[in-house]
């Protein structure tokens, strides 16, 4: 699977998976840290993005330690309108991460909000707008955190 990266876009990953500068011009000291300058940085930066290899670049908190709740909730959803049912899920500012599968209960969703009560009357809601009640709330029971670092070698590593 070629993704036209060279060694700087591969040093780039490695570096800023698990780096990210909190500065004012964080792509000014990755690009010096790394030889190339802050504009080519973020222009590498910016191709990666947009050739869908970096998905996202942004904090993660721990919402139980901020006082969050959390769940995951899965559903059963018709073929024919899942499209219809994603949009609905995805409009609701507390859904962090929104999942298709093969399986009988499809459609997969995460849920951040500042309380239980929260996440039941958005799991009614949606329940009531989409008309499908075969939804299951899958809370967790214990916390297990994986760390993945990526590490992109070039052929001469």
């Amino acid at each position: 699977m070629d993704f036209n990266m060279d060694i700087l876009d591969k040093k780039i990953l490695n570096s800023i998976q698990s780096w990210f500068p909190i500065e004012e011009k964080p792509f000014l000291i990755i690009g010096n840290e790394l030889g190339i300058g802050e504009e080519e940085a973020l222009m590498r930066v910016r191709r990666l993005k947009e050739e869908g290899i970096i998905r996202r670049i942004g904090a993660s908190f721990n919402s139980r330690r901020l006082g969050f709740d959390s769940t995951l909730i899965t559903m059963k959803v018709p073929e024919e309108r899942i499209e219809e049912v994603v949009l609905l899920i995805n409009g609701y500012k507390e859904v962090t991460h929104n999942y298709l599968r093969d399986n009988e209960y499809n459609i997969w969703f995460t849920l951040i909000a500042h309380s239980g009560e929260r996440i039941k009357e958005i799991i009614e809601e949606i329940a009531s707008k989409s008309g499908i009640s075969d939804i299951r709330n899958l809370p967790t029971k214990r916390f297990f955190k994986v760390n993945v670092d990526l590490n992109f070698r070039d052929e001469e590593d």
